[in-house]
């Protein structure tokens, strides 16, 4: 019998690409202990989910190649057949994945799905299993759960989705708990909630965890062991102190300087124009020969995180947009809900405000309103002094080059079945510009300007990275030229050293073009690095307002210093000492 929980050695993972493979992991050796925790961290395309599946055997029937030996529980998952790789999955592993919705069957109620799982690996009554169901899922933390065990998955908020998913992972009480970007999309408070409770039944129940995420704050006060993974090879492993606190590797040290920290200084705003500003070294990644993406790659050190080079032009420009009382309901009469209620703020010529707030604070229904995509039901929204907020599609049409929105998730944003070049012209097209040589230039050099190949024009979405595909989004906000940019939650699902790339470009751009930007985010850290002013969005309404600076540094109202008291840190001891503090609030 082995001594260990989890042991890897030379494994080696190929996927068939064409007709050759590409090696997601390339032998890699570690082990887990018991009861213990390892963080498996890395940029996207660094192998570390392909060794996340590769423990529960998840590689079979996709054509890869795996090489090397994975003993789970001292089970061979390599050699296992159908029936021990069930007894894997679920009974002595369960995995809990980054998508809960895409994990959850939409169709039935939550509490049926965990206790068909339950079925699958003990031979209980379906009344057992029901109760089962209910009993994990009051564990993690869903209030009156007999009665929410009957809901659906839409019918739950992103971090009760994920703590659905941990029930589920619970339910049939395994050895190993595998957590694949488990916080990613989630808020700093939910982000906060989703680790204290793994932690909390790693300690109850004496089961070992293993932790993939790009995100180093992450792992510092869940892991005890932190290994570094890139290009499919690991650069770096020791404890969670040593790795963070004295990292050895140049790979490692450029991982954390591009972390964002809510502590770091806000650097003053550099008005010296654009040309000596790129001139200071702030230019964006550049594309690669090969198809990669720049931005993949770390970027060099810069003290209190990459992007605290972002500075506008002008933080004390003329007002560009005002709302005063901006309000959006939703629903019918009767049944409405208010999303934004009173909201009233402005927006500067070259500056970047940022919006930050938990999910479901109204931040991205604002966002919508200020470029025109939602009408408001109550308020004025005022552009250049002239009322826009119940201005009609025909009179709004001068207006719409003007404003712009750089969303979320560029996967959705952008077409499937058309090329990037396609979707970058739309505006272009929009806007009247007929001469389909004058659009190829335009849209070839907008491609360049945001670090990608102008040769890609007519390659297809699911052709680039994450980071790649944001580039193409901002690339389309661009082309009518606006004046004012809404970002909303743009780096939010990206890894740290494409987060500050993408950041910076941003910056980069609102220098040389006088850009205004609306930056909406959960990341506070982020936001202090790019903003000159910030508002805290809380049930629709603005809490805290104020100079960047001010409101991080000497928060007034109670809500903003939870979201501050709430975002991760890379010192383990603090990171321990804050979980502490929010166990005795409980």
């Amino acid at each position: 019998m082995s001594e260990h929980l989890v042991e890897v050695r030379g494994l080696t993972v190929e996927f068939p690409v064409a007709d050759s493979y590409v090696r997601a992991v390339d032998g890699l050796d570690f082990t887990l202990e018991a009861g213990k925790a390892l963080g498996i961290v890395g940029e996207s395309g660094s192998g570390k989910s392909t060794v996340a599946f590769g423990l529960l055997g998840l590689h079979r029937g996709t054509g890869a190649r795996l090489t090397g030996s994975v003993r789970v529980a001292d089970v061979d998952v390599v050699g296992a057949d159908d029936g021990e790789l069930r007894r894997v999955r679920g009974e002595l592993a369960a995995m809990v994945f980054q998508d809960p919705l895409s994990a959850l069957d939409p169709y039935h109620p939550v509490g049926d799905q965990i206790a068909e799982v339950y079925r699958v690996h003990r031979k209980v009554t379906r009344r057992a299993a029901r109760a089962r169901a209910v009993e994990v899922l009051d564990r993690v933390g869903i209030p009156d759960a007999a009665r929410r065990a009957r809901s659906r998955p839409h019918e739950f908020s992103g971090g009760m989705r994920q703590r659905v998913l941990i029930a589920m992972a619970l339910a049939c009480e395994p050895r190993l708990l595998i957590a694949d970007e488990p916080t990613t999309a989630l808020d700093v408070t939910v982000q906060a909630q989703i680790l204290d409770l793994l932690h909390d039944l790693r300690a109850e129940t004496g089961a070992g965890l293993l932790l993939v995420t790009h995100d180093l704050g992450v792992v510092a006060g869940s892991v005890d062991h932190v290994l570094v993974m890139k290009d499919g090879r690991a650069v770096e492993r020791g404890t969670v102190a040593e790795v963070l606190g004295t990292p050895r590797e140049p790979y490692t040290r450029a991982l954390l300087a591009a972390v964002p920290r809510v502590d770091a200084p806000v650097h003053p705003v550099d008005k010296r124009g654009p040309v000596a500003a790129v001139a200071a070294g702030t230019g964006g990644a550049a594309a690669t020969s090969d198809g990669g993406d720049a931005a993949e790659a770390p970027a060099a050190p810069v003290s209190g995180g990459a992007s605290a080079a972002v500075g506008p032009v002008g933080a004390d420009g003329d007002v560009l947009l005002e709302a005063d009382g901006l309000r959006r309901e939703f629903g019918r009469r009767g049944a409405t809900v208010t999303a934004v209620d009173g909201v009233s703020l402005t927006v500067r010529e070259g500056e970047t405000l940022g919006v930050v707030g938990e999910s479901g604070s109204g931040k991205t229904t604002l966002g919508r309103m200020l470029v025109r995509l939602l009408d408001p039901t109550g308020g004025q929204l005022r552009y250049r002094g002239q009322d826009i907020g119940a201005l009609g599609e025909k009179a709004l049409r001068p207006l719409r080059h003007e404003l712009q929105m750089v969303f979320q998730d560029p996967v959705s944003s952008l077409n499937p079945r058309r090329s990037i070049g396609e979707s970058i012209a739309d505006p272009l097209r929009a806007a009247g510009e007929r001469d389909e040589r004058r659009i190829r230039a335009r849209v070839g050099e907008l491609l360049e300007r945001v670090g990608l190949d102008p040769d890609w024009y007519h390659r297809y979405p699911h052709e680039f990275s994450g980071g790649q595909r944001q580039r193409v989004g901002i690339a389309r906000a661009l082309a009518p030229e606006p004046k004012l940019i809404v970002c909303d939650e743009p780096v939010s699902a990206l890894d740290v050293t494409t987060q500050a790339q993408v950041v910076e470009l941003l910056g980069e751009l609102q220098r040389d073009l006088g850009l205004s930007l609306v930056f909406i985010a959960h990341d506070l850290a982020v936001v202090r690095q790019v903003s000159d002013r910030v508002a805290v969005m809380r049930a629709g309404q603005v809490v805290e307002h104020g100079r960047v600076d001010e409101v991080y540094d000497s928060p007034q109202h109670s809500y903003t210093k939870g979201l501050l008291a709430a975002v991760p840190v890379l010192d383990p001891t603090e990171s321990a000492a804050r979980r502490a503090a929010r166990a005795g609030a409980r």
